[in-house]
């Protein structure tokens, strides 16, 4: 009897899960669907190419390795806009033990940004994991850039676990220029209420003015010329603040780039690896951080 009852509770959970990345690519406008020919997957290829502006020579990622993903049961997807592959989403299992998927690379074409492309990508994949048995998504992100530490820990509710310093090195494309490669990895817990809100559309709440107001420490804050501030971490809740564009940034003044790469990995990353819990990220540009009660 808990087995049926485990069993029918799961294909609920299966079923609105499907239901609602159904629903997000019907906002978005768009049809998402697996891809595997190797036209499609070429595709994939150039438009990965364009978005990060690589170059045929080095490309984040080719055709036969998509090829090779897809054919071993691997997710591969492409979301389209009458019938123009406008984003793609591609990832394969962790270990069999961890029931997990990893996520390696989604991008969307900047003429499709606003529209969710992005959102139901992510959520046409969670159907797909949830589908097969998968509990967990986990993919990486760099923490400097705002709109993605909002689309991952709020709009998704993914769940900071790891610092991961210069975790690619080196990096020859447009976005990441000579800049280290600093990332966070996130896990989606796929059935857990944040994340079942969040595919609902009621993103995970956060208010860093309001945590501030009940205690929380500025650990690291932007300054009026563009700069990180160093303040103090020593708070039970913690908030660091990152650029408005770091990757304007990048190209306007490079060294105070490198200043926040440095800032963030010293301030978020030791957090981090003390076992602190990021709560959630502030559109305004605020990582709300909770640490560890120490006895």
């Amino acid at each position: 009897m808990t087995d049926l009852i485990r069993d029918r509770r799961e294909f609920r959970a299966v079923d609105a899960a499907c239901a609602v990345a159904e629903a997000a690519a019907h906002t978005a406008g768009i049809d998402i669907r697996l891809l595997d020919s190797v036209s499609e997957l070429e595709a994939v290829r150039r438009l990965y190419e364009r978005i990060w502006r690589t170059g045929e020579n080095n490309p984040p990622v080719t055709a036969d390795l998509l090829r090779a993903m897809s054919k071993v049961g691997g997710y591969v997807s492409g979301a389209f806009d009458e019938g123009e592959l406008v984003g793609a989403c591609f990832g394969f299992f962790s270990p069999p033990a961890r029931e997990a998927l990893y996520s390696h690379i989604a991008g969307v074409s900047a003429r499709m940004q606003g529209r969710n492309v992005g959102f139901a990508l992510k959520l046409h994949q969670r159907a797909w994991a949830m589908t097969r048995g998968v509990g967990e998504i986990c993919w990486t992100y760099d923490p400097l850039i705002r709109r993605n530490a909002y689309f991952n820990i709020a709009k998704l509710a993914a769940d900071p676990d790891e610092y991961l310093p210069n975790f690619y090195g080196p990096m020859d494309d447009d976005i990441n220029r000579s800049d280290d490669t600093d990332r966070i990895m996130v896990r989606w817990r796929l059935e857990s209420p944040d994340a079942e809100a969040a595919c609902e559309g009621r993103p995970r709440p956060a208010d860093a003015k309001a945590a501030r107001a009940r205690g929380a420490a500025v650990a690291l804050s932007v300054s009026a010329e563009g700069g990180p501030v160093a303040g103090r971490a020593d708070a039970r809740t913690v908030l660091v603040g990152v650029p408005a564009d770091v990757e304007t940034l990048r190209q306007s003044d490079p060294d105070r780039a490198a200043q926040w790469r440095r800032a963030v990995r010293d301030v978020l990353g030791e957090l981090l690896a003390q076992g602190a819990r990021v709560r959630g990220f502030d559109r305004a540009g605020w990582y709300i951080v909770d640490r560890q009660e120490t006895k």
